[in-house]
């Protein structure tokens, strides 16, 4: 029987073939914390006597959620992950001075390679998948026990292969495949699965598509999300200073999977999915059928606060204003993505239009700052979770969609279709 590629990513690892369902030990390529997870792995760290790092290259903290601080909490917080840092000397550690949303830095970076294993005290670092990565979140003692021993154990997941086909029509992205594919299997349809993604509209899918497909594979409770590296993803790293060798792993023709789903994208609509929950899916057209005007559009997150998001948007918003009752808020996810947009002329689009655009930060996305939602306020967003009281006050409403729904919103002050406009 052949295997997954998550099956051969672990054996290649672990020094002998492993199958799904075993319990194993590995080594850790890139640990990944951030300001709020990662004070919780030091406390934990220095609770077990260790004194230092099994491995201080593999580790990483990215100052993402609440930075720069928005309260004295948040600014403690902060402080304790500065100072271990400095305690041993981490070579990867951002801070203001480079910040960026960690699942869009880290591969900026070229911290993230094709056949590693990572894993992140966020839940959202399924992400780097999409480099043919296994990348999974952890707890943050768990994260710990890999900062002082280097290695962690995991269950091998069973796949599902998910076989996207077609040209995705105007303005669907791999946002809206993946809302799709909640919508389909619901919120724990891959529970504890490896999702692997494959298809002919792969191909068609940028990385950033890619990314944002990968990312959200959490919300249908799946242990990770993958997809083959090909020449889209050899192309992507070959300007990064890549921490290691890249290890390309395909699954075999003959490999075993739990569940085959097929899905053609030829006549998917863009998707919206409603509160609150990312498998309440719906077509575009139906949104705009219900009439739902919005009191903000958000823009960012490491679902799709990437350059080509901000592209999307921006080509929708040129020349036009944000709606007089709308608010709109753009976040880019890193300072690499904030200044590509500046030269491009994309975020005096934005402020011309009347949004308002922040500093790399996760910020709105977990109703951290700026861009809290109010008593009853509705907010559509490109971020990837819509759960009650997410954004802001427990009677808010948030609607997940891709970047072009977003800004065709923010123009009309109700969800609207960009393909409109």
């Amino acid at each position: 029987m052949g295997q997954t590629i998550t099956e051969k990513i672990f054996s290649e690892h672990v020094g002998r073939e492993v199958e799904a369902g075993e319990i194993i030990e590995c080594d850790i390529d890139m640990i990944i914390g951030n300001d709020i997870t990662t004070p919780i792995s030091i406390k934990a760290f220095r609770e077990s006597g260790a004194k230092r790092l099994a491995k201080p290259d593999n580790f990483s903290i990215v100052m993402d959620h609440f930075i720069p601080a928005k309260d004295i909490a948040s600014a403690n917080q902060a402080k304790i992950s500065r100072e271990f840092a400095y305690e041993h000397d981490l070579k990867y550690f951002f801070d203001e001075k480079d910040m960026g949303i960690e699942h869009a830095l880290l591969p900026e970076k070229g911290l993230v390679v094709p056949g590693d294993v990572i894993i992140g005290a966020d839940s959202h670092t399924c992400t780097h998948g999409a480099l043919g990565a296994f990348s999974t979140g952890m707890g943050s003692t768990d994260l710990a026990y890999a900062m002082i021993m280097g290695k962690n154990w995991f269950k091998v997941p069973h796949s599902i292969k998910v076989i996207f086909s077609g040209k995705p029509g105007e303005h669907v992205y791999g946002k809206d495949l993946i809302l799709e594919l909640i919508r389909r299997i619901g919120v724990d349809g891959a529970l504890y699965k490896a999702l692997e993604f494959t298809g002919d509209t792969i191909e068609h899918l940028s990385m950033d598509d890619r990314f944002s497909l990968c990312n959200m594979a959490i919300e249908a409770g799946a242990k990770n999300g993958i997809i083959a590296a090909d020449e889209i993803t050899k192309e992507f790293l070959k300007d990064k200073n890549l921490r290691s060798e890249p290890k390309y792993h395909y699954s075999d023709e003959d490999a075993s999977y739990v569940q085959t789903i097929e899905i053609d994208v030829s006549s998917l609509e863009p998707v919206v999915a409603y509160p609150h929950l990312p498998s309440n899916g719906r077509p575009i057209s139906q949104a705009v059928k219900d009439d739902l005007s919005v009191d903000q559009v958000f823009i960012g997150s490491c679902t799709n606060g990437r350059l080509e998001d901000l592209r999307i948007a921006a080509s929708i918003l040129k020349g036009k204003k944000v709606a007089k009752k709308t608010r709109m808020i753009v976040t880019p996810a890193t300072q690499k993505i904030l200044k590509q947009a500046e030269k491009e002329g994309l975020i005096d689009i934005f402020i011309d239009a009347g949004a308002v655009v922040s500093n790399p930060t996760c910020g709105a996305c977990l109703g951290g700052y700026m861009g809290i939602l109010g008593d009853n306020e509705r907010c559509i967003s490109t971020t990837n979770r819509n759960f009650v009281g997410r954004m802001g006050a427990r009677t808010s409403e948030v609607y997940l969609a891709n970047s072009a729904v977003a800004a065709a919103s923010a123009i009309k002050g109700k969800i609207a279709d960009p393909r409109d406009l």
